[in-house]
């Protein structure tokens, strides 16, 4: 008897560990979470990006070539590339692709019609449009991209000099980081996406592995929704997400803040009004709606926004490197989360994230303007 109630102790005392190792591990996810929240959320005063580069190229034509200029991310950027291109004395052209695969190969043909000394690919994947971009690569000239792939930096095989963005794996990891600290480790997600665009869809599953890494946390429901149909498709889908899962569903994650802009009624409808459940967290781009809504704390608590204006600096900035054979810059924007704690600062008030590092200065005075 003593035998078997030794070992029935040794099996209690095996099951104890075994529930407090899992428990210290739930709790080193969580304070990682809670770190990387932290360093997002600061204030980005400090330039960390380039310091010196080739003095400006005289004389350019550039063609910025918008996936959709109904995003706001886009269209910020491809503002930041027209500012940049008048200060450094270039003519810019902005040509619409208006949100369909038909639209940007139009889009396109017509930028190398215009025989530019330079491209920039606003907003879509280089994937998608092959052969344009041989066509490109076959005439020599330059292309820039914004959120042309995954990761920051040239693409060889897309004929890419230099993809602008910060990297994707860092932007979903903050966004998720902050729905697993604001539930206590405990969310219930509904993740939002469209895998028509390739970084759309990695970045997405990557929120989706941050989710599931979160022992307390529950992925609820992976939704592809074509973001260029957001305005129809989100208020029924919205509606039928709360009828399925009520409660459980605490916060969303989306790849753009797109999707929420056409939340908010159907939440109201259904009760949910001001922060309450379920909280949204973009991972992308911070648009003037998105600052709104995280202001006002109605139906959007966090968003992981590009500095777009800064970033429509560098993509000049790169272009102007291309045309004197130097190299890319190898500058990475690090990632910044808004929350209604800190959504007062680094352009906050003009409902847009513009780093208060004095960016324009630092590229202008390596222009030589």
């Amino acid at each position: 008897m003593s035998k078997k109630l030794s070992r029935l102790g040794a099996l209690a005392l095996a099951l104890a560990t075994a529930g407090f190792g899992s428990h210290a591990l739930a709790d080193d996810f969580l304070e990682a979470a809670k770190q990387k929240v932290a360093v997002a959320t600061m204030s980005k005063e400090k330039w960390d990006g380039p310091s010196t580069g080739p003095k400006a190229a005289a004389g350019k034509t550039i063609v910025f070539v918008a996936g959709d200029l109904k995003n706001g991310g886009i269209l910020g950027v491809s503002k930041g590339v027209e500012e940049a291109g008048k200060a450094i004395g270039w003519s810019v052209r902005v040509v619409d692709g208006q949100g369909t695969v038909s639209g940007r190969t139009a889009a396109l043909n017509q930028a190398l019609a215009l025989k530019p000394a330079g491209i920039v690919v606003g907003g879509f994947d280089t994937t998608e449009q092959k052969v344009a971009f041989k066509n490109a690569a076959k005439s020599g000239v330059p292309l820039v991209g914004w959120h042309s792939g995954e990761m920051p930096g040239p693409n060889d095989k897309a004929g890419l000099f230099a993809n602008v963005t910060t990297v994707t794996d860092a932007v979903a990891d903050v966004a998720a980081s902050w729905a697993v600290v604001d539930s206590g480790g405990k969310a219930g997600v509904v993740i939002f996406t469209d895998s028509q665009y390739a970084i759309a869809l990695y970045k997405a599953r990557a929120m989706e592995a941050v989710i599931k890494k979160c022992g307390g946390c529950t992925v609820l429901s992976f939704e592809d929704s074509p973001i260029s149909e957001s305005s129809t498709r989100m208020p029924q889908l919205t509606t039928s997400l709360l009828q399925r899962f009520g409660d459980k569903w605490t916060h969303s994650l989306a790849i753009n803040d797109l999707y929420f802009d056409f939340m908010g009624p159907s939440l109201s409808a259904a009760g949910k009004k001001g922060d309450s459940n379920p909280k949204a967290v973009s991972a992308g781009d911070g648009s003037e709606a998105a600052y709104q809504r995280i202001r006002s704390k109605r139906h959007q608590a966090g968003t992981v926004p590009e500095a777009l204006s800064m970033q429509g600096w560098q993509i000049v900035d790169e272009l102007n490197r291309a045309f004197n054979k130097a190299a890319w810059s190898g500058y990475v924007p690090k990632v910044h989360l808004v929350t209604a704690e800190n959504v007062a600062k680094d352009g906050g008030p003009k409902n847009l994230f513009d780093p208060d590092n004095g960016y324009r200065n630092e590229y202008r005075r390596i222009w030589g303007k």
